[in-house]
């Protein structure tokens, strides 16, 4: 594995919102923040990173991303949990910012949104289903 490992989404937001000073990063697109939600770490004095992986609807790698995760905090030591709709962009990211010398970097695992029930609804898992703290973007 060429980054520090996958998390829960409640062992991400424990973190982000623990006293190690972890940074969360959502790096879906800005459709996605503003039509689906965004995780929310308000009530615990902290606020969440949002740096797009890639763009929408091009799909294209953000060539800026490692830059501007470091202009959201991150130092090289402090852990970053990454965060997308499924789990699939943030492991990308998370090799990104491992080769760049930043972390610990974490993905989570479900990511926001989760996998896709019967139905085709994402209501299985992720960061939403699991209750954690969310808002509307």
């Amino acid at each position: 594995m060429s980054y520090a490992g996958d998390v829960t989404p409640a062992e991400a937001y424990a973190a982000a919102t623990g006293a190690e000073g972890a940074l969360l990063v959502d790096v879906r697109t800005r459709a996605e923040w503003t039509y689906v939600g965004v995780p929310e770490l308000a009530g615990a004095g902290r606020d969440v990173a949002f740096v797009e992986w890639s763009s929408f609807p091009e799909g294209r790698v953000n060539e800026r991303f490692v830059e501007q995760v470091r202009a959201a905090g991150a130092v090289p030591g402090t852990p970053v949990y990454l965060i997308c709709r499924s789990g699939v962009r943030s492991v990308a990211a998370a090799r990104a910012l491992t080769a760049a010398g930043l972390g610990p970097a974490y993905n989570v695992l479900e990511g926001f949104e989760g996998p896709h029930d019967t139905e085709g609804h994402r209501t299985v898992s992720g960061w939403k289903n699991a209750g954690l703290p969310w808002r509307q973007g």
